[in-house]
């Protein structure tokens, strides 16, 4: 009886593994899709292909993925360039799109805190201006 239940518990723990697998390798997937249909977007001067392909990226959010970081600095670097341009609608769309994947991917901790921190500082900079046109 001990041996058919220490079968069930190894069968059931693999089971549990094998699926975690899945989940990790499908995500892992995903992003790096949504990673490059921004990144072509990006190179095609598209601001709404580029900024909504990072975005989706880091809302597949995996701890410590490279890609994460990547989406998170191109997001910023267009933000940053639409305000150096005067586009400042731009530039809060991009802002707030960063700090809100962040956002979306809360969980027992909030990832990214240090780009929620600078996005915040800058759309609180850049808001007002908006409201003056």
């Amino acid at each position: 009886m001990t041996e058919r239940i220490a079968s069930i518990v190894v069968n059931a723990a693999v089971i549990i593994l094998i699926c975690l697998l899945l989940f990790f390798a499908g995500t892992w997937w995903r992003m790096q899709e949504q990673f490059n249909l921004g990144e072509e977007a990006y190179r095609k001067g598209d601001f709404t292909g580029a900024v909504a392909g990072y975005e989706s990226a880091i809302h597949m959010y995996i701890p410590f993925c490279p890609t994460i970081e990547q989406s998170a600095r191109q997001l910023w670097n267009i933000a940053e360039s639409n305000e150096r341009q005067g586009n400042i609608k731009r530039a809060l769309i991009a802002y707030r799109s960063l700090r809100s994947s962040f956002y979306a991917d809360r969980w027992l901790v909030t990832p990214g805190s240090e780009w929620i921190a600078r996005c915040d500082k800058k759309i609180a900079a850049l808001a007002p201006l908006l409201r003056e046109r």
